[in-house]
């Protein structure tokens, strides 16, 4: 039931990030160009208490729209998405920030990430150990 829960978040939050866009194109006159030719950027990104998604139920969830520009309801969705165009949209390479402390207490909290990152299909989950370290895996993306 719970990745029936998580699944549905998804695909809602995915289907906005990525259709919403679209509902005024059909307003737009014929002779629109369009705004921008890169792939689209659309990404849901969720996290939970527990060790792996397939046990946890979502807490947050968060859109998070990079092309043509920035925008969702990720709170830095600026900083987010400039982040992500730096490391190529690769989640494994954003870098934690490096004066941040966090105690060694194990709470672990799962992100999952899935979406569109420049016209590919992107899934991705990773757990840290805690909150503060998942706040601290990144300098904006997680942290929502």
């Amino acid at each position: 039931m719970r990745n029936t829960a998580r699944w549905a978040a998804t695909l809602g939050l995915t289907a906005t990030a990525v259709c919403g866009p679209l509902a005024g194109a059909s307003l737009a006159s014929p002779a629109t160009v369009p705004a921008s030719l890169h792939a689209p950027s659309a990404l849901v990104l969720t996290v939970g208490r527990g060790e792996s998604a397939a046990t946890t139920a979502p807490v947050r969830a968060v859109s998070l729209t990079c092309a043509p520009t920035a925008s969702g309801t990720h709170p830095a969705a600026d900083l987010a998405c400039a982040e992500l165009r730096g490391t190529g949209g690769d989640f494994d390479a954003l870098t934690a920030d490096a004066g941040v402390l966090c105690t060694r207490e194990y709470a672990p909290v799962v992100v999952t990430v899935d979406g569109v990152w420049q016209g590919r299909r992107l899934s991705y989950e990773r757990t840290f150990a805690n909150e503060c370290v998942k706040n601290a895996g990144s300098t904006s993306v997680f942290t929502f």
